[in-house]
């Protein structure tokens, strides 16, 4: 695919551009969402998670699956003006934070993703609903695969605090595939074979946005250093009656929304270059 490079651009149609990737292609790519300050805090509180459910420490925190629970910082992060901002554009204003996940690859912890969709959700409790099922539960938390209904008002932010390319563990998409619906292991097999992937190499601040349905993987870190991304959730759809999501609503009436820059993204000053 032919490298293109994006010269000054307002904030209004750099957003207008990301949501038309993602209606396409299942994601798009943001770079500088943060900047050097935010991601080092944010680093720096991961570091400090104290170790519980959810907590995984092997040499160093490599996975927080309760993330906007157990660290704060995460928390006053998936309800500043500048996330909200992405997530409102392109899910629309109901959207909120329903879940947030820690992924690191590290020396002491490199692992392969294979070809697979998000399917699940993260509930408070569980009740039996037609549509709903297969249930699971992961650190103490109750999940479930609900329609592809659900899954098509929802948008994962995956914010990179390290610098993240083919040496260390990149994303791999297949571009379009969230339009094909929930898919299964030999669906999925077929599919890859006949979509080029592409690698979605991000920067220390920038972000991928990625839909639940979009088939995607990544291969253990050649150079294992850190390959910190935290993935937040958005969702802009209730669910059924008697079933919550897992994540609060409440919580953006407690976090710390001025932890982080209260004007939305403005990359206009930025060269982005794309794949």
């Amino acid at each position: 695919m032919r490298k293109r490079c994006l010269s000054k651009r307002s904030t209004l149609e750099q957003m207008r551009e990301y949501r038309a990737e993602v209606d396409q292609n299942g994601f798009a790519i943001v770079p500088a969402l943060l900047n050097k300050e935010e991601t080092e805090s944010l680093v720096q509180a991961i570091a400090n998670a104290d170790e519980q459910d959810g907590v995984r420490k092997r040499g160093g925190v490599y996975a927080i699956r309760n993330l906007l629970e157990v660290v704060s910082a995460a928390a006053d992060l998936a309800q500043s003006p500048k996330i909200m901002a992405v997530a409102t554009d392109i899910l629309g204003s109901n959207a909120l934070p329903v879940k947030g996940t820690l992924f690191d690859k590290t020396p002491n912890a490199n692992w392969l993703v294979p070809w697979h969709q998000d399917l699940t959700i993260s509930v408070k409790n569980r009740i039996e609903i037609d549509g709903y099922g297969p249930w699971t539960r992961k650190a103490g938390v109750t999940h479930v695969q609900p329609p592809i209904t659900i899954l098509e008002r929802m948008l994962a932010i995956r914010i990179h605090l390290d610098d993240c390319d083919e040496r260390n563990g990149v994303l791999r998409v297949l571009p379009g595939t969230h339009r094909l619906g929930r898919l299964n292991a030999n669906q999925i097999a077929s599919t890859q074979a006949g979509i080029n992937s592409v690698n979605c190499s991000v920067k220390s601040g920038g972000a991928v946005l990625m839909k639940p349905l979009l088939v995607h993987a990544s291969s253990p870190a050649m150079e294992p250093s850190h390959r910190r991304v935290i993935h937040i959730d958005f969702a802009s759809i209730a669910l059924p009656p008697g079933l919550s999501w897992f994540t609060d609503a409440e919580l953006g009436r407690t976090a710390n929304r001025h932890a982080f820059r209260d004007d939305p993204y403005d990359g206009s000053s930025a060269m982005m270059c794309r794949e």
